[in-house]
Order: structure tokens, then sequence, then C-alpha cells
């Protein structure tokens, strides 16, 4: 597990250079007092692990920007890819004030030749949310513009590059519209935004949270978070405390059925990602959101096993405070 004396740490995501795991995590002082304060405090942090358990942290990767810049609020969730020619790219969220207080989200990213030290581009951002096709601020009907967590993977055919986002419909009941946003790229540089690859549903959320696509277990899924209080009030009405869930999908660029989408675990975990051991196995981690007594946590789980079981996907909880072994272990 990984975690920080004096700071939260929640939001993380995983780079691999074939000798170490890289984890880039979001953390904010606990001098604040209250853990929602930490969402405009937060920098990007980075630690080294051989084996996705015991971490060495090591400097920092990114902060925010003086104003005025897409990203003077705040830096948030993304995700790291290596060029063919050796560049890795971290793409980030950055977060500004937009009036009355509330913050808009657009993407931009970073580059570096070896994991540590990191520049930011000169062209952020490289996308923000178009009315087109994607909820802004505008529209009222949310409490931020949602354009954030770009997931970014290469194109199954070997034909560039594409971006997962979480994002919002233009249509449809507040707590339904939360879509996964799309992009691509030839190069990682240069960005076109393209219509979600989803749509909102009776069953849904009002965001899709760190969207991630992966098979496992020979199944496209999509892995996303969300919490009761975001999801549609179908899905309310099933008691749930929200947490991590996964959908089945026709490939890694969807179709995904939103509407079938199964909890992973309750909400003690939150902003979950599936990772490939050495060993060719999935886990999951995912950051302590709820405790015992219901207060946030922060800090990042130790790995879990997932698989497949023909309908949705099992997680086998720590054997600290748990049943080891048990799928639903993590699901009330």
């Amino acid at each position: 597990m990984f975690t920080l004396p004096d700071s939260w740490v929640w939001d993380f995501w995983f780079a691999d250079d074939g000798e170490q795991h890289h984890l880039f995590f979001l953390y904010a002082s606990r001098a604040l007092h209250d853990p929602e304060a930490r969402h405009y405090r937060a920098s990007i942090g980075h630690a080294v692990s051989t084996d996705l358990e015991n971490w060495t942290r090591v400097p920092d990767a990114l902060v925010r920007a003086d104003a005025p810049a897409f990203d003077d609020l705040a830096t948030w969730t993304g995700s790291v890819v290596r060029h063919p020619d050796g560049t890795w790219f971290l793409f980030y969220t950055g977060s500004t004030r937009a009036a009355g207080g509330k913050n808009v989200q657009r993407i931009g990213y970073a580059t570096s030749t070896d994991l540590t030290t990191w520049h930011k581009a000169g062209a952020n951002p490289v996308l923000s949310a178009d009315p087109a096709w994607y909820e802004t601020l505008d529209a009222g009907q949310w409490h931020d513009e949602a354009f954030r967590d770009p997931w970014v993977f290469p194109d199954p055919d070997g034909d560039g590059w594409h971006m997962l986002i979480t994002a919002r419909a233009t249509t449809g009941p507040a707590f339904e519209r939360g879509v996964v946003g799309h992009a691509v790229s030839p190069d990682l540089r240069h960005w076109e935004l393209r219509p979600p690859l989803s749509a909102p549903a009776p069953h849904g959320f009002g965001q899709l949270e760190v969207t991630q696509t992966e098979v496992v277990d020979g199944k496209p899924l999509l892995l996303f978070s969300c919490l009761a209080e975001h999801a549609s009030d179908r899905r309310r009405a099933t008691g749930t405390r929200g947490g991590i869930w996964a959908a089945p999908a026709g490939s890694l660029l969807g179709p995904f059925d939103v509407d079938a989408a199964r909890q992973v675990t309750d909400d003690r975990y939150y902003s979950g990602k599936l990772v490939r051991r050495r060993d060719g196995s999935w886990v999951l981690l995912g950051f302590h959101h709820t405790g015992p007594d219901g207060a946030f946590t922060g800090g990042v789980s130790d790995p879990m096993p997932v698989a497949w079981d023909g309908r949705r996907l099992t997680v086998e909880a720590p054997a600290a405070g748990t049943t080891a072994g048990s799928p639903r272990a993590l699901v009330h």
C-alpha cells in the first residue's frame, strides 16, 4: 500500500518502463483539514516499485501553473504512454476557475525522456469540451465543466492513438448524462475531438470517472468509478454506495454497455486501475476512499487479483480486514 503521513493521496495511474512500475498520484496536504479542499490543491506525485506493493517516493512530476493558465487551479488525473521515438507523454487534466468560482477542465500534456523530469507542452491545452457533443458549464446542469481523466492508448490496429475522457452529453436527465468522451491523434501531439463512444443511459451515471478499457480473460471491458451521489435515480434506488464499476464492451473502443455496468467494489475503493503484473496476470488497485467511520481515507491499495467470470469482473479482497479470495467481499 502507498500512503503519505502528511498528505491525502487519491487518483493515480501507472507507467511501466520494463524494470519498474511508476505510480503517478494526486496528493494534497492534510494541513487543509477538510479533505474536500484537496481537489484545488492537487499536485502530481511520483513513486516507483518493482512489485506494485512496496513503493519509493521520488521527485514530483507536475504542479499547477501560475495564472492565467488552463491548469492554474490544479493538475488532476491522467495517464502515461510512450511514443515510438522513446518520449514519454503524461496526459493530465488542468483545472481553472470560471465565473462564480466553478471549475472548467481541459486536457494537456507534458513530456519526459526518463519519467522523472517533465516539461509541459507549449501548446497546452490540446483538448476542451466542444458544446456540439459535450456539455459545458453554460448548460447549468452540473457543478463543473466535466472534461477530464484522459486515458490514452494505441489504436488496436496500429493506426495512431485514442483518448477516453470523462465527459457529459448535451441531453438527458442530469444524473444520466455521463459518457465516454473520445479523441484521436496520429502522433500524441495533435488531437481531434470526436463524438462520445457511449450515450446517456437510464441505469447510467452523472459521470464515469477515470475510465480505462482493457481485455481481461478475453473479455473487453470498461472500468470506471462513480459514487452513489452522482449515479442515476435508478442506480440510487438499488441502495448502491457507488465505487468502482465495470461494463461489458464490444472492443477497446466499444460499444460500451453502461446500463449493464456492475460494481467491482463499493465506496471503500475508488479510481480503480487495472495493471498487468510481470507474469501477465491482471490486478486491480484503488485508492482508499471511505473508512469504517465514513470519513475520507486516502492512500493507494495493494494489488488485488481480478477475473472475468462470464458476467462480471470479480476481485479478490485484500487479506487484512476482509475475506481474502472472496470476489464479492468488496461490494455491499
